[in-house]
């Protein structure tokens, strides 16, 4: 029983001793994380966006080597779990994907490695059982944390699939639609041609008007229009995220002015606003030189602009880029920010849920870890007043492959994708990107 007692009061020093190291491991760690070359995203972070929710995790597993029973072990464990979790949710959102999730893994277990092998070396008095159990509690705290943050990042993708099934199956509800449509326009027209007309006459007329008045005729046309256009999208960003997914795209880097490129693609889009009364307003310098894939960061603002004509339905839509306020400055940012309806958890796409849900949870964790005087401090994206109804009427077509489609592309790119609205105060979509690769 003593001795019990003695391994249980070195395990609490050993947990006082990583306690006071938290820093140094954490730097450690980050340091690590920079120099593999395998790894990309981590490198334009800020230090509380790559840090995250691994202090949460490092508390666990000091309180796991404090308890002293097989409740707070559990206890410990249980919260172990749940940080790695998010973890991975947020790695998802920063533009990481899984083999980099799992390497930053391995580089935070050598860095507890060496602190329990130097603590070690350096305490001659340790029982028997000590270093054994805090090793054993080592392991199950990585292990845990790569099978959470593994099984979460999979999830989040199998919410990106559930978001195109959906609109495949809009697409599907909208030709079936169409179907409708046109066995309307022939029963009617068969109705129409009946009569004592003989059959020249019949597909003379038939021929000539099919039967319907004009005005619900060109309205028909103009539904079968926007239908086979819609379908025509979708089958475009289809074919974009299959390459996408099947690595046939590649970020191909060179210095570019992202203001000339935003300026250009929001003046391919000034036609669609005035058609539907709009305003598309841009905002930020006029030069702005970065490195990046000037194609991929178009094909980004186009989508996410897109979606915002598309919800928005009075007001408008603003277009702001510029460099995010850090030091020292490392990157800059896209926001893409609409008068529309906004939304809350319960009316949107799955992909776009978590997304939100994702976003909130990061800043939580950023205003809990910095100081607000800190340069590092990132504030939530603004938004704009809503000016539509609070209800949409209807989420556009090709909405979870939009996004997931710009989701893919922050991969490529090692930027982060944030989204902040709520019903009655517009949605901002602000993307993160590195100045330098």
């Amino acid at each position: 029983m003593f001795r019990d007692q003695v391994v249980e009061q070195q395990l609490v020093a050993l947990a006082d001793y990583l306690s006071g190291r938290r820093d140094a491991i954490l730097r450690n760690w980050r340091e690590a994380v920079t120099a593999d070359p395998r790894l990309t995203a981590a490198s334009s972070l800020s230090r509380s966006q790559f840090n995250d929710h691994i202090p949460e995790v490092l508390d666990a597993f000091e309180r796991a080597l404090r308890s002293h029973g097989r409740a707070e072990k559990a206890e410990a464990s249980a919260d172990q779990r749940q940080s790695a979790s998010e973890h991975g949710t947020h790695r998802w959102q920063q533009g990481y994907d899984q083999k980099e999730v799992m390497c930053e893994w391995a580089h935070l277990q050598r860095c507890l490695v060496n602190e329990l092998e130097h603590y070690e070396s350096t305490r001659a008095d340790l029982a028997a059982g000590v270093m054994t159990a805090a090793r054993r509690a080592l392991t199950d705290l990585c292990s845990e944390g790569v099978i959470e943050s593994a099984t979460r990042y999979a999830r989040l993708q199998q919410v990106e699939a559930s978001g195109r099934l959906r609109d495949l199956e809009q697409a599907l509800a909208q030709i079936n639609e169409l179907e409708q449509q046109r066995a309307l326009l022939w029963r009617e027209a068969a109705h129409d041609l009946r009569g004592s007309l003989g059959v020249v006459q019949t597909a003379a007329y038939g021929l000539d008007k099919d039967g319907m008045p004009e005005t619900t005729r060109a309205k028909f046309l103009l539904r079968l229009k926007k239908g086979v256009g819609s379908l025509h999208a979708l089958l475009t960003d289809l074919t974009d995220l299959a390459r996408i997914e099947a690595g046939h795209e590649q970020r191909r880097m060179s210095a570019f002015d992202v203001a000339a490129v935003l300026q250009t693609v929001c003046g391919n889009f000034q036609e669609l606003a005035l058609q539907r009364q709009l305003f598309l307003k841009t905002e930020g310098p006029s030069e702005l030189i970065v490195e990046g894939d000037a194609i991929k960061v178009a094909r980004i603002a186009q989508n996410l602009l897109t979606n915002a004509l598309m919800y928005t339905e009075r007001g408008g839509v603003k277009v702001a880029w510029s460099l995010e306020n850090e030091s020292p400055v490392t990157r800059w940012a896209l926001l893409v920010q609409d008068t529309g309806p906004g939304f809350d958890s319960s009316q949107v796409n799955p992909i776009a849920r978590v997304l939100k849900q994702a976003t909130d949870e990061a800043q939580e964790v950023e205003d809990n870890t910095l100081p607000t005087h800190n340069a590092e401090n990132h504030d939530p994206a603004p938004t704009l007043a809503s000016l539509s109804p609070h209800q949409p009427l209807h989420a556009p077509l090709r909405e979870g492959i939009g996004l997931t489609i710009v989701k893919r592309l922050c991969e490529i790119l090692d930027a982060s994708m944030e989204l902040q609205t709520s019903p009655g105060e517009g949605t901002t979509f602000r993307i993160s990107f590195p100045i330098r690769y």
